[in-house]
Formats: C-alpha cells, sequence, structure tokens
C-alpha cells in the first residue's frame, strides 16, 4: 500500500486510513503484522491503533503469535453485526457492518458462468461465518442477514419475481437456506434497489431523496427513490430498465422478450464483439483493458454507456429526479463510461430545463448492493441497546 504524503495532519489521516483498510480487506490482525502490511513503523502503527482504539473505530486484546505475545488489532464492533450478502451472475459479495454502518469487512468470490442456487448458497453461508471469524467476532454477534440478486425479487415469498433471469434459480426459496442456518432474521430485495438504499444512506446521495440508481454489471437495473422513499411498484418490478426493448429485432432475453436492453449491454453481449480479437474475457477483464488503454475495449464500453444512457433519459423524464447516480462493474471504468452516459442522458432531457439532472459515480461501485443489503436489515429490525 501506498504511503499518504502532505501536511502532517494529512499524512497522519492518511496513515489512520491505511490501518484501517487494511483491517477491512484482511480481518483482525496484530500490530506487527499491521506495519508489515501497510509499511508504517511499528511505533507508529501503535500510536494510531491507541487513537482510533479510544475513538471506538478499532478495538485490540491480547493473544500469542509464534509463542509470543502480540496485540490483535480488530475493528470496534457496535450493538452487532449486519450482514449484506449480494449474488451477481459472476460474483459472490459480502460485505459486515455494524449499526454505525462502519464497513467491517469485505469478502468477494468469483462464481461460475450459470452457477446453481444450492451451491452458492451453501458457499455463500460459509463464507458469511468466514468473514465474521476474520474479524474476531462469533455468528452470534449477527443480528440479521440481508441478500440482494441480481434480478427482479417476490420480496413477499422470497423468490424470484420472473421466471428465466437467473436461470436454474426460479422457485427457490432464497431467505429460508440463511434463516436457518444462521437463526436470524432475513431480507430479501434486488440489487439495485439495494445499492439505491446504500446510496441514500451511507453514499453519494445523502442528503438527497429523489434520485435514480443504475447498476450496470452483467446486466442493467435501476433503483428508484421518490422524496426519500424506495419504488418497488406493486410487483417489485419497477426499475428494471435492462428489460426495456431497446430493438424490436434483437435477440431473445431471458425474460422471454426480444430486443431488450440486456440483450445490448449484458456481459454476454459485450464480451462476444471482442471474442475475435481478444479471446475469453469477463466483464472485469474488459474494464481492467479498457483502463489500460486498449481501444477495442474503450470502444465497447463507450457504446455500451450511450445506450444505457438513452434508456435512463426515458426513465428520468417519467420520475424527474435530482441525481442520477451510476454504479456497478462497468462505472469502474471512470470517466470513459460516466462521459459518454452522461452526454447521451442530457442530450434526450428537456434542453431548457432550469435544473438539470446530475449524473454522478457511486461512492461504492461494486459494493452497494450487499451493503443496501446489510442497510435493509437495519430498516427492519429494532436497533438494540447501546
Amino acid at each position: 500500500m501506498a504511503r499518504a504524503f502532505g501536511s502532517q495532519s494529512s499524512l497522519r489521516e492518511g496513515n489512520r486510513a491505511l490501518i484501517q483498510e487494511a483491517i477491512t480487506r484482511f480481518g483482525a490482525m496484530t500490530q506487527v503484522e499491521l506495519a508489515e502490511t501497510t509499511g508504517l513503523s511499528t511505533a507508529t502503527v501503535s500510536t494510531l491503533v491507541r487513537q482510533l482504539v479510544d475513538e471506538r473505530r478499532l478495538e485490540t486484546q491480547n493473544t500469542i503469535r509464534n509463542g509470543r505475545r502480540a496485540t490483535l488489532v480488530a475493528p470496534a464492533r457496535k450493538d452487532g453485526l449486519l450482514v449484506g450478502v449480494h449474488i451477481g451472475e459472476r460474483e459472490l459479495l459480502i460485505d459486515v457492518i455494524d449499526y454505525s454502518k462502519t464497513i467491517l469487512a469485505s469478502h468477494r468470490l468469483p462464481l461460475a458462468f450459470s452457477h446453481k442456487a444450492d451451491t452458492t448458497i451453501e458457499r455463500a453461508i460459509i463464507l458469511i461465518n468466514e468473514t465474521v471469524h476474520s474479524i474476531g467476532a462469533s455468528p452470534n454477534e449477527i443480528k440479521g442477514v440481508g441478500l440482494t440478486v441480481a434480478a427482479p425479487v417476490d420480496s413477499i415469498r422470497h423468490v424470484i419475481a420472473v421466471p428465466g433471469i437467473l436461470p436454474g434459480w426460479d422457485g427457490i426459496d432464497l431467505a429460508g437456506p440463511f434463516g436457518t442456518a444462521l437463526q436470524v432474521p432475513v431480507v430479501v430485495d434486488n440489487d439495485a434497489n439495494a445499492g439505491a438504499i446504500c446510496e441514500f444512506r451511507m453514499g453519494a446521495t445523502v442528503g438527497k431523496g429523489n434520485f435514480i440508481y443504475v447498476d450496470a454489471s452483467s446486466g442493467v437495473g435501476a433503483g428508484i427513490m421518490v422524496n426519500g422513499s424506495l419504488m418497488r411498484g406493486v410487483t417489485g418490478l419497477a426499475g428494471e430498465i435492462g428489460h426495456i426493448q431497446v430493438d424490436p429485432l434483437g435477440s431473445i432475453c431471458a425474460c422471454g422478450n426480444r430486443g431488450c436492453l440486456n440483450t445490448v449491454v449484458g456481459e454476454e453481449r459485450l464480451i462476444s464483439l471482442l471474442s475475435v480479437t481478444h479471446g475469453n474475457m469477463t466483464l472485469e477483464d474488459l474494464v481492467g483493458s479498457a483502463l489500460a488503454g486498449d481501444p477495442g475495449c474503450r470502444r465497447v464500453i463507450s457504446d455500451a454507456a450511450v445506450r444505457i444512457g438513452t434508456v435512463t433519459a426515458d426513465l428520468c423524464i417519467s420520475v424527474d429526479p435530482e441525481l442520477v447516480v451510476v454504479g456497478g462493474r462497468l462505472a469502474t471504468a471512470g470517466d470513459m463510461f460516466l462521459d459518454p452516459l452522461a452526454e447521451a442522458l442530457q442530450r434526450l432531457l428537456f434542453p431548457n430545463a432550469l435544473t438539470p439532472i446530475q449524473v454522478v459515480s457511486s461512492q461504492y461501485p461494486l459494493d452497494a448492493p450487499a451493503l443496501g443489503a446489510a442497510l435493509l436489515v437495519m430498516d427492519r429490525e429494532d436497533r438494540p441497546p447501546a
């Protein structure tokens, strides 16, 4: 990890951030291990850890390492743990937070294409336990689990609302296995809805009650926030912009319709455009190559941004938001994705509007759905006594 430079105060804050980032990423570790991981001196680590403990950001306990006494440093846990789980088409993400909305740990696991429900849920439960143990906590401290999936969700029955969107997951009880294994309440929602909750509560739109969150990953979805409340619609399908038709003669979508946006900008379609020149890729590979300057990958991302911005403009005209927040794997491409999306959107909105709609990047482009899932648990649960 790179060390921060500048004034003494900014250097200190940078070093504090290094320590907290290391603990969040790798779990509890001794002060010596922290020094090795961050590149800071043991004296600096010791001083900053004491400060962070006094501020209740970290906590310490005595331990034994290689037969010697050591001080184990872990995130401070306020009132209990809330676990957010995001099951995407190609990735499983676990985020653990506490009631102060502090991110205590994150764990990411790649998934095979067309992964099976039973295997993935089993892996998720194992990963939750491993992630909790990594911060020196016990599963008994978990107060609830929030689960989001890359598909429309029937929040009453906890099943995928539209058959075929996630092959092999139709009719599967999403909440039951987690509740049985961990003995805690479980909340289930769509990933874009959860992403909107994350941005509203702890991200780029704190204090903004009217915005659209666009999740552009293996598919595209949107979460719509109106006057501080999430718009889900009667059946929970609000914001499913990935299934808006953009090509009447296009390919058949997983939902059964023809020419949906997801058939044009979904992961499978985007990487197929490069299969002849680049071979087998994932969406992560595509973004990484684009950031490295590959002109073909940059073109694919830019074109996808225009198509997504065009559809998002229609949604903006319908609900009149203040902001559009863009997250997901494609958003990690930065300005090469955000700029053409914003240009396409603005071109189709009212040209003489007194207050133009602002387009911003998500504060948590990859973690927002999992973090939002954990926050949904907080909304459903009574806060434990301090």
